[in-house]
């Protein structure tokens, strides 16, 4: 058997947390797992060693976060730890919270960018495996992990896609945009990518989905002089230059994404009602720039 870790903290965080009833769960400033889900794999668990926690069980690669760590970073890097995730192999996807007052567990779901293998990194680990969606359950999984699989499953196929009306979002405070039509589309996309990289609350899509994040992928049409707005590729932010009417291009790009396999919820943010007739017809739903500037104003 492997031999369990030194007894002694290694981070100020690694530390028994008890509740009033007695419970005690790792992680002082609570704790985090990533759940890494790869279309063709299935999802990378972990075989617990025997001395830890529900030993011997199957679950998320993950635990506890340090001091001032946002649950995001402390789930990467536990699973870096712990099983060899590269951590340029993910694309976040959302969040799901496990919020008991005195103590927390964030599960951080993210699709593979490319396939990876995993590698055992410490001695918290019999075994590192991709499971097929089906056959996850006829595993014996860690309690926690068991309870939440269910509701994680059926999210795992959940897309947001946002396709900004970037004219029409400039062109809603009057700042002085007409003076450098590039220059001002090249600071919205600068503020989207902020917001790709803080993610969006969920409740924002779905209000009844509680606490967690969700990472949308953005789609940002520019016409005119726009174009000339000079941006750096981001994994988050797409830009589409259209090639004429930046209205047709954006009904091609919901009607592009209404076709995918799994083509998910398609948001558009535009005021211009014509438009907006036009991508409701193919599925979209439609918020206003007053809603995206919110959220932007909210991450700077």
């Amino acid at each position: 058997m492997t031999a369990p870790p030194p007894t002694h903290p290694r981070d100020s965080g690694d530390a028994w947390v008890e509740g009033p009833d007695g419970r005690r769960f790792w992680g002082r400033y609570g704790a985090a797992g990533l759940l890494v889900h790869d279309e063709t794999a299935g999802i990378l668990l972990q075989h617990r060693a025997e001395w830890s926690h529900f030993g011997g069980t199957w679950g998320l690669p993950g635990g506890a976060r340090h001091e001032g760590e946002s649950a995001v970073d402390g789930a990467i890097r536990e699973a870096e730890e712990e099983a060899g995730v590269p951590a340029d192999a993910l694309r976040l996807a959302f969040t799901s919270v496990l919020d008991l007052g005195y103590w927390s567990y964030v599960t951080v779901v993210t699709r593979t960018a490319r396939f990876f293998d995993p590698r055992i990194g410490d001695a918290e680990s019999l075994e590192l495996r991709w499971v097929p969606l089906d056959e996850v359950e006829s595993l014996p999984l860690h309690p926690g992990f068991g309870s939440a699989w269910p509701a994680l499953r059926e999210r795992l196929g959940e897309r947001i896609r946002v396709v900004v009306d970037a004219a029409n979002v400039v062109g809603s405070v009057p700042d002085g945009w007409w003076k450098d039509r590039a220059g001002a589309a090249a600071r919205l996309i600068s503020r989207l990518e902020l917001l790709g990289d803080a993610g969006i609350a969920t409740s924002e899509f779905s209000p009844e989905a509680g606490a967690g994040r969700s990472w949308p992928q953005f789609s940002v049409v520019l016409e005119g002089q726009a174009k000339d707005a000079v941006v750096a590729s981001s994994g988050q932010v797409g830009v589409l230059r259209a090639a004429g009417s930046g209205d047709d291009a954006i009904v091609d790009e919901v009607a592009r994404a209404a076709a995918l396999p799994v083509p998910g919820r398609i948001v558009v943010v535009t005021a211009d009602r014509g438009l907006s007739e036009r991508v409701l017809a193919l599925g979209a739903e439609v918020r206003g720039p007053g809603w995206l500037r919110g959220l932007l104003d909210a991450v700077e």
